[in-house]
């Protein structure tokens, strides 16, 4: 209409729809548009009925667009078509005016859902408000306490850095100390060793004292001389025999290294060796002595004797794969008592003297 007129047409649209049929009965400008402009618009659907060549095929392809829905480009198409007679033309007409009507039915539907949809978006909206709300309140309570935890945990972050710089000083410390200290090590294991030979010669002056009280009360008391001047019995010979066994084996000046054993036994084992004449030689078995000094120790021995009960695993096992590599004999005792000692070196030298008497008899 607006270029019809030659500018805007002022009228609303009920107007320029009968004012624009109203042209369409004859041809004029208006009506040359209208036709140029729907030609153009349905061009698709006017060449697709320019192949149906008589008025059943245009009524059918009239049917198909009614059934798809789309009638609008067909409904031009068709009544613009050289074989649409009265009869089609009034066919279509008639289910154009059923369609509006059907489409005003729809739109009333549609209308009314739109209008509860809008009421249900609504509420939805504004539940999703609340929801947003408190997720935020959430979000936001959660932020503080992350940041609250956050700043804990640096805190003892910082704690813990201050006690590991802290024990890195002290460390730095004792090293540069020891360091200072010329046989560190040699000086502690020295004053355990000072210690122990303390107490065993408290415990040694002990057991003097109480010797010197009982002979000042023998010879004090004129019968005891007398009884003990005499020869006891046999029996009570039998019961006044010390404890320990005499020493009836002879060592040949051999090295006796005795690897563990206890402390307080230690002078024992020398006393019973050297007495059997031989040599002593003891190594604590890595408890207090170096392990470094073991395999040397080891080296310059003839026989050794270990003390398994009172040795550490590494100079238990140090101590045997020695031997077993060398050949030195090796005895392991668990037993760490000094009698035990005895009766070992006993069967050790009976043992050595029935060997060399073999060998002697088979070379004569």
């Amino acid at each position: 209409m607006n270029k019809a007129l030659g500018g805007k047409a002022i009228a609303d649209d009920y107007e320029v729809h009968v004012g624009a049929v109203a042209e369409c009965t004859q041809r004029n400008r208006l009506s040359e548009l209208l036709q140029k402009d729907l030609e153009s618009r349905y061009a698709r659907t006017v060449q697709a009925f320019k192949f149906a060549k008589d008025t059943k095929a245009v009524a059918d392809l009239w049917a198909d667009a009614v059934r798809q829905g789309d009638v609008s480009g067909a409904f031009w198409a068709t009544l613009t078509h050289p074989r649409c007679d009265e009869v089609l033309q009034e066919v279509v007409l008639r289910d154009m005016h059923m369609l509006q009507h059907q489409a005003g039915a729809a739109v009333r539907i549609d209308l009314t859902k739109f209008n509860e949809l809008i009421k249900e978006n609504g509420v939805l909206g504004r539940e999703l408000g609340r929801v947003q709300e408190r997720c935020t309140r959430v979000i936001t309570e959660k932020a503080a306490e992350i940041e609250q935890l956050h700043a804990q945990l640096v805190q003892q972050r910082a704690i813990v850095i201050g006690k590991d710089s802290r024990i890195a000083f002290h460390l730095q410390d004792m090293e540069q100390l020891k360091a200072s200290l010329p046989d560190f090590e040699n000086t502690s294991r020295l004053r355990k060793k000072i210690d122990q030979l303390t107490a065993r010669q408290a415990e040694l002056e002990t057991q003097n004292a109480q010797l010197r009280q009982q002979l000042s009360e023998a010879q004090r008391s004129p019968s005891l001389r007398e009884s003990a001047a005499q020869p006891a019995p046999a029996a009570e010979q039998h019961h006044d025999t010390p404890k320990e066994s005499p020493i009836t084996f002879h060592l040949k000046a051999k090295t006796i290294l005795c690897v563990g054993g206890r402390n307080g036994n230690v002078a024992n084992y020398r006393d019973v060796i050297e007495k059997a004449g031989g040599n002593f030689a003891h190594h604590d078995g890595g408890l207090e002595d170096k392990q470094g000094a073991l395999d040397s120790i080891l080296a310059a021995a003839d026989l050794v004797i270990c003390q398994t009960g009172c040795i550490s695993h590494n100079a238990y096992w140090r101590v045997k794969d020695f031997c077993k590599r060398t050949g030195k004999q090796c005895v392991f005792v668990e037993n760490p008592s000094t009698s035990s000692l005895t009766r070992t070196l006993q069967q050790i030298t009976v043992d050595d003297t029935h060997g060399e008497l073999a060998e002697n008899t088979f070379a004569q």
